[in-house]
C-alpha cells in the first residue's frame, strides 16, 4: 500500500479540526461512515435537549414562547444555517421535513412561471424529490415532468421554453458524485426557467454557495448532526420572497397571527413559509449541534473532505478488487461520499458492521460510505479499508444471516 497507518495516524496529529472530534458521542469501536445518513451525537445534545424538556418546559412553561425564543426559532435557526449555504440572514427558514420543503418550494416556484407548464426532475434524486414533485404537478396541473437522469435525456436536451423549474440535487445520494451549482444554475436560468437545489447531501461538507438559485432546501440530521427528524429547511432568494406564496398557509406564516383574523395574510420574507408548532426539543438538539458549526471553518472541512474520500479510493484501489467505483475519481466532482458496486452489497455492508464499519446500503448494488470531517480521522479511513478488504477477501459476507434484510436498511 502507498500509505501506513503510522503514516495516517500522523496526517490526523497535524489535522487543523482534530480537536472537533472531541464535540462528537462516539460508540468505541466504531467507525462511523454513515454521515451521509445520520450525523453523530454531538456530546452537548442532551444537556441542551434536557435543558429545554427541565426548565423551559418544565419550570416556564408556556413563557417560555417568549422568553425562551419559541416562537422564533425556525427564523433564528435559519439564520444559523444560513451561512453554511452561503446565505444571508433573514433568507433561510428552518421547520418541516425536507419532502414538505419540497412541496412549498416547488409550489411557490411553477406560480412564477405560468406560462410554463413543465418540470424537470432527474431520476437519480432520492425518490421523495420525485414523488413531491408527482404530487405538486397534480395539485397545480397539469404538467409534464421532464426526467432526466436514468434512462432520461440529459438536462440540456430536457431545456426548452416550456419548462418552469428544475429541481436537482447537488451530491448525488448515491454516488457521491457533485454537480457545478453555479454553471447548472446558469444554463437553467438562460432557459428562461427556475431552479431548485436540494443541499442534503453538501451542506456540511462542501461550502455550498447558493448564489443565483431561486429556491434551495435542505435537511439538517446528516453532515449537520442535527438528531433523527431534526428540522430542515428552505432557502428563498430575496429576489423572490415577496412574489411568492406558500400553498401550505398555515397560523405560523401569517403576517398578523395574534389578530386571528379569519383571512390569510403573508408574512413579510421567507416566514410566510412557516406552517405549525416548531417542534421545540428537536430545534434545541440542533442548536447544539449548530453551536460546534459556528466555530468551524467550511474551506478546512472540505479539505480534509477530499483527503479522506481520496485515502479511501486509493486504499481500496489497492486492497479491494472486488468492488466497483462508482464515484467521481475527480475530487471536484464528489462531495463526502464514496460508493463501490457490488453484487451482493448488502450482505458485505452487513459483515462490515459487524466487524465495526459503518455505511450502508442503495439499490442497485451501490455500498455507500459517507465522511465527516469533524469526527472521521485518516486512521479511521485506514482500519476502514483494511477491515473492508478482510471481509471481501475472506468471503465473510458469505455467512447466511446477513443475506436477511432488516426493516430498515
Amino acid at each position: 500500500m502507498a500509505i501506513t497507518r503510522a503514516e495516517c495516524q500522523a496526517l490526523d496529529a497535524e489535522d487543523p479540526l482534530k480537536d472537533f472530534r472531541e464535540e462528537f458521542s462516539l460508540p468505541p469501536g466504531v467507525i462511523y461512515l454513515l454521515g451521509n445518513s445520520l450525523g453523530a451525537l454531538p456530546r452537548r445534545t442532551p444537556e441542551r435537549v434536557a435543558h429545554t424538556v427541565e426548565t423551559e418546559w418544565g419550570v416556564h412553561l408556556g413563557a417560555s414562547w417568549n422568553t425562551a425564543g419559541w416562537w422564533d426559532l425556525p427564523q433564528t435557526t435559519g439564520d444559523r444555517i444560513a451561512p453554511l449555504i452561503g446565505a444571508r440572514p433573514g433568507d433561510v427558514l428552518a421547520g418541516d421535513s425536507t419532502s414538505v420543503n419540497i412541496f412549498k418550494a416547488v409550489t411557490a416556484a411553477l406560480p412564477l412561471r405560468p406560462d410554463r407548464r413543465v418540470i424537470v426532475s432527474d431520476l437519480d434524486n432520492f425518490p421523495t424529490d420525485r414523488y413531491v414533485v408527482e404530487g405538486a404537478a397534480r395539485v397545480l396541473g397539469p404538467y409534464e415532468i421532464r426526467d432526466i437522469g436514468g434512462n432520461g435525456g440529459s438536462l440540456d436536451e430536457a431545456l426548452d421554453d416550456h419548462v418552469a423549474l428544475v429541481l436537482l440535487s447537488h451530491v448525488d445520494y448515491r454516488t457521491g458524485a457533485m454537480r457545478d451549482m453555479a454553471e447548472v444554475t446558469a444554463r437553467v436560468h438562460s432557459a428562461g426557467a427556475l431552479m431548485i437545489w436540494d443541499l442534503c447531501h453538501s451542506a456540511g461538507v462542501v461550502p455550498v454557495e447558493v448564489g443565483e438559485i431561486d429556491l434551495a432546501v435542505g435537511c439538517t440530521y446528516k453532515y449537520l448532526n442535527g438528531g433523527p427528524g431534526a428540522p430542515a429547511y428552505i432557502y428563498v432568494a430575496p429576489r423572490h420572497q415577496e412574489a411568492v406564496h406558500n400553498v401550505v398557509s398555515g397560523w405560523h406564516g401569517h403576517a398578523a397571527p395574534f389578530d386571528f383574523e379569519p383571512s390569510y395574510r403573508p408574512a413579510p420574507g421567507v416566514r410566510r413559509f412557516a406552517v405549525g408548532s416548531p417542534p421545540v426539543l428537536s430545534y434545541a438538539a440542533l442548536g447544539a449541534s449548530l453551536d460546534i458549526w459556528e466555530r468551524v471553518d467550511m474551506a478546512a472541512v472540505r479539505a480534509k473532505s477530499v483527503a479522506l474520500t481520496s485515502l479511501f479510493i486509493e486504499l481500496t484501489d489497492a486492497l479491494c478488487p472486488e468492488v466497483a467505483l462508482v464515484t467521481p475519481r475527480d475530487p471536484a466532482g464528489r462531495g463526502s461520499q464514496v460508493s463501490y458496486r457490488h453484487a451482493d452489497g448488502y450482505p458485505v455492508i452487513r459483515a462490515l458492521a459487524d466487524r465495526g464499519v459503518v455505511g450502508d446500503y442503495r439499490e442497485p448494488e451501490i455500498i455507500r460510505f459517507g465522511f465527516a470531517p469533524l469526527y472521521v480521522r485518516h486512521v479511521d479511513v485506514y482500519d476502514a479499508a483494511t477491515t473492508m478488504a478482510e471481509v471481501l477477501g475472506g468471503e465473510l459476507w458469505r455467512d447466511e444471516r446477513y443475506g436477511r434484510r432488516l426493516a430498515v436498511t
